[in-house]
């Protein structure tokens, strides 16, 4: 399948992802078409919101719409790293009466792993992930096992009840292409999810798109073109919150102590060209950088004590940001 009716592809899967999701969950658009940009960019995403917003649910029915092997992970404070990554067994040959090791895969090995309230656990099973993360591997006993693509870890956590947590590290937080904000639906959908809860649900979600060709329109993405001018807004704009540089903005002056990383500008560039693909356009623009920015920054900046002494959020210091960029160009 040439670009052309494969970037076309790509538009009727965002499209028909959608609406396989709405057969399950009321409102949360930004959220799915969110998702669909992580999944054609290879990131992973990390869902923060308070209980009961189904982020649980739309990550699982996203797997079964995308037909992929799906994990879930509970995590919790007892969770130790061979739970996630898998663990060597001894085995005794029948025959021989030779005893072996065999390793045994852990839930990591999936397409889409779920990583439930992921700060519940401690920093060495949370560090079990950073490696099949970045590097799509896992090693144990000395042996480096290779996790099938595609491969999206998706988490959650809950950004109330912090009392027996541990806060995701600077690293791992880096990890996470997006970080998503999950917000209360408004009062019509709400309504609508009272009604809806009182029938007997059992709504069965099609697959739309098999692991191969997402694979695929990965590589579509990669292929797409980002004009010069995009890059190099993208890179301004991550340079801009680290204050100190030559290019620092006004407000990262003010209230920012730690910037975004290069990280932030490869990510700002590649989401671009993938919520281009998922319109069915060939060419990612200004506002594809800016509409996803503030999924991208905001957990990669830290608040001065003046940024917090005046309330202010990380998300609140991006917009600022992007306000800020609006005269740039």
């Amino acid at each position: 399948m040439d670009d052309v009716r494969l970037l076309g592809r790509a538009g009727e899967i965002a499209s028909e992802l959608r609406t396989a999701v709405e057969r399950r969950i009321v409102g949360q658009q930004h959220i799915v078409d969110s998702l669909v940009t992580a999944m054609l960019a290879n990131g992973h995403v990390l869902l923060v919101g308070v209980p009961g917003l189904a982020k649980t649910l739309i990550i699982s029915t996203l797997a079964e719409a995308l037909h992929l092997d799906f994990s879930r992970i509970q995590f919790t404070p007892d969770l130790m790293p061979t739970d996630i990554t898998g663990t060597d067994v001894i085995e005794e040959n029948k025959v021989t009466g030779e005893r072996v090791f065999r390793f045994v895969q852990g839930p990591i090995f999936a397409n889409i792993v779920l990583a439930d309230e992921i700060n519940r656990t401690p920093p060495k099973t949370q560090a079990a992930l950073l490696e099949a993360m970045q590097e799509r591997e896992v090693t144990a006993a000395g042996k480096t096992y290779s996790l099938a693509p595609p491969f999206f870890v998706l988490a959650t956590q809950n950004p109330i009840e912090q009392e027996g947590t541990y806060p995701l590290p600077e690293a791992q937080l880096d990890r996470f292409m997006f970080d998503l904000r999950i917000g209360y639906p408004d009062r019509e959908e709400e309504e609508k999810i009272a009604a809806l809860t009182q029938e007997v649900q059992d709504v069965e979600v099609d697959p739309v798109v098999h692991g191969n060709e997402i694979v695929e329109l990965q590589k579509l993405v990669r292929r797409i073109p980002a004009p010069p001018s995009l890059v190099g807004f993208a890179v301004r704009l991550a340079r801009s919150t680290r204050p100190g540089g030559d290019e620092q903005a006004g407000v990262a002056k003010r209230y920012i102590s730690w910037g975004a990383g290069p990280r932030a500008s490869q990510y700002l560039v590649l989401g671009a060209k993938a919520r281009a693909a998922f319109r069915g356009v060939p060419v990612p623009s200004m506002e594809d950088v800016r509409d996803i920015a503030p999924s991208i920054l905001a957990h990669r900046i830290v608040i001065n004590f003046d940024g917090e002494a005046e309330g202010l959020s990380t998300r609140d210091v991006v917009s600022e940001l992007l306000r800020e960029s609006r005269k740039w160009t």
